[in-house]
């Protein structure tokens, strides 16, 4: 008589269905932790950082990069390569830390801006601009030594406006593409007003100029649509001399010494975010969303607020800050602010992140958008990961 055995347990019934609940199970975690990381994509940038880096802790301190010590050394970073420019050189690192390109320049007032990927640095003043990506230079230009280079600018797009002086008139803006050629047809000049600056968004062409209206200075925005021949809108800033322009969600936003100011493409002003009589010490546009703000009670002293601010105008964060502030970056979700001896990390509405205590020599620090942060020194840069 043979016997049969039989498993009665749900394992031996149903080892599928077991597979199947437990695969499900995980999935409603993983649902569920990675709904947590959505809610402000800090846990995002964690699993990037620990997969490129391979650990995700505190790293201040280890040296990426190395070059010269220089009292005009601009900096600006193009993802992971650092771009460093003096007054006689304009050098590109990569990752590694590594020189994949250099240029020997003589600069009186070296200046960098980025945008789209691209650096381009040039002389205030001057006659040499120079347009960078990852793997080195893009395009060179040369002024008249009558015409020289007022300001630059590269909008997300990599599009560049190089405004400059104009033999007749009181200043000049060209357009270049994302191919870099030079948008034909098109020249804005202005005879009754100065230059300072341009800016593109879209196919519009914001040109910063200043004026007097009863004694008092005036910033106007005139805009074109390119490559028309008459300006679209136009709109002023009262009362304040526009120090930087750019772009925050699809629409110009302006630094003035008295508020930020916010616009659409038609000049209609969308939000505006005065500063109640505090003076604008430091400023970054380069947050996702946001503009931040160091504004300091008095004209000098360390007394003061960090502000954040919104496409409408709205404040996001603010803080009060009773200590030295050398220098604040903002990039992606993140501000860094580097205090005389620390380095703090917030998010846009300055709820503290992470802190480096110990900065050594560093006296700037260039904010990443996956949250890690570059310090530099005279001579080097180190990386700081939360």
């Amino acid at each position: 008589m043979s016997e049969k055995r039989v498993d009665n347990s749900k394992e031996g019934r149903h080892p599928v269905r077991s597979f199947l609940s437990f695969a499900l199970m995980l999935a409603a975690v993983l649902l569920v932790v990675l709904f947590a990381a959505y809610r402000d994509g800090t846990g995002f940038d964690i699993l990037r950082r620990y997969l490129h880096y391979g650990r995700s802790e505190q790293a201040g301190g280890e040296v990426v990069y190395h070059y010269d010590a220089a009292s005009k050394n601009r900096f600006a970073l193009l993802g992971e390569s650092l771009v460093v420019l003096s007054d006689a050189s304009l050098r590109l690192f990569n990752a590694a830390g590594e020189e994949v390109w250099s240029a020997a320049v003589t600069m009186a007032s070296p200046a960098l801006v980025t945008g789209g990927g691209r650096a381009a640095a040039y002389d205030v003043g001057g006659t040499a601009l120079y347009v960078l990506d990852q793997t080195g230079l893009l395009l060179e230009l040369t002024a008249d030594e009558e015409e020289p280079y007022i300001a630059a600018s590269l909008n997300k797009d990599g599009r560049l406006a190089v405004t400059a002086q104009k033999r007749g008139y009181k200043g000049s803006v060209r357009v270049y593409g994302q191919d870099l050629d030079e948008i034909p047809d098109f020249e804005f000049q202005s005879s009754q007003r100065f230059v300072l600056d341009g800016y593109v968004l879209g196919d519009c062409l914001a040109a910063v100029t200043l004026g007097q209206e009863n004694g008092v200075f005036v910033s106007n925005i005139v805009l074109y649509e390119m490559p028309g021949e008459e300006p679209e809108a136009n709109y002023s800033i009262s009362g304040g001399l526009v120090a930087a322009i750019g772009e925050q969600e699809g629409r110009f936003v302006t630094v003035s010494d008295t508020a930020l100011t916010y616009a659409d493409t038609k000049g209609v002003i969308s939000g505006t975010y005065a500063y109640s009589g505090s003076y604008l010490r430091e400023y970054d546009l380069g947050g996702t969303g946001f503009a931040a703000l160091l504004l300091n009670r008095y004209r000098s002293g360390s007394v003061g607020r960090l502000v954040t601010v919104d496409k409408d105008g709205e404040v996001l964060g603010s803080l009060d800050v009773r200590e030295e502030v050398l220098s604040i970056s903002a990039s992606g979700r993140y501000l860094a602010v580097l205090y005389a001896g620390r380095l703090a990390v917030y998010n846009q509405d300055l709820q503290p992140y992470a802190t480096l205590q110990g900065t050594g020599d560093a006296k700037e620090a260039l904010m990443r958008p996956d949250g890690s942060v570059l310090l530099l020194s005279s001579g080097s840069a180190s990386l700081f990961l939360p």
